[in-house]
């Protein structure tokens, strides 16, 4: 049992340093020659000398995280923290503590102290929500709230706390056909579309196969 219990503390510590990475890539870093991503780039640049949500759309594995890095990267919170969630990584019964932490004697196992959320350690900087669509409907409302009130409260807590973070969503869901489906809130859609950027597959892009060959041959030798 100690020796859980000690596992369970490293692995809580590897988390957070992993977080508190900071955003590792630039535009320079993103190889785009053919049209549709270099309108994708311009989009993004533009976006991040802004404070509005962006909402990163596109297949798995497009590169949506380096353009969530570059976004950072670029604006001018570029020197707080770059927080990485994977939404559907994280299970739905601990998911609303880990975002907005939570007040000591919350629950059971609840920290002495209490625990910051990723929201708060991202305050003044940004926060990278990926895969935003698996989220269940009541993580959603909860989410829109933080959104539209730039607060949150801690699990077991009742005093709000005001937050500056810039959200960067990511996700490969189609959306639109999620909210027919009454699988996500419309309102939470349009309070994340605020600037969407599609990133395209490589198929739809074939003319940076070049450039993209010469620079991986270049990286792995």
């Amino acid at each position: 049992v100690s020796e859980i219990h000690a596992l369970t503390d490293e692995l809580k510590r590897a988390r957070q340093i992993i977080r508190n990475l900071e955003a590792r890539y630039t535009f320079d870093d993103i190889i785009a020659e053919s049209e549709e991503m270099k309108l994708a780039l311009e989009q993004a640049k533009v976006g991040a000398k802004t404070p509005a949500t962006v909402l990163l759309r596109g297949e798995s594995g497009t590169g949506k995280e380096l353009f969530a890095h570059a976004i950072h990267n670029e604006s001018d919170r570029r020197h707080n923290k770059f927080i990485r969630v994977n939404c559907a990584a994280i299970a739905e019964s601990i998911l609303e503590s880990e975002l907005f932490g939570y007040e000591e004697g919350a629950f059971s196992g609840a920290k002495q102290g209490g625990k910051r959320g990723y929201f708060e350690e991202a305050n003044y900087g940004s926060i990278f929500l990926d895969e935003i669509g698996e989220l269940s409907l009541p993580m959603q409302a909860k989410l829109l709230r933080v959104l539209q009130e730039n607060e949150i409260v801690r699990v077991g807590g009742t005093k709000p706390i005001r937050l500056d973070v810039r959200v960067i969503a990511a996700t490969n869901v189609n959306l639109e056909k999620a909210i027919m489906n009454g699988t996500f809130r419309e309102d939470l859609y349009y309070r994340l579309n605020r600037l969407p950027i599609y990133i395209p597959a490589l198929r739809e892009r074939k003319s940076d196969l070049h450039k993209l060959t010469e620079h991986l041959i270049e990286k792995l030798n």
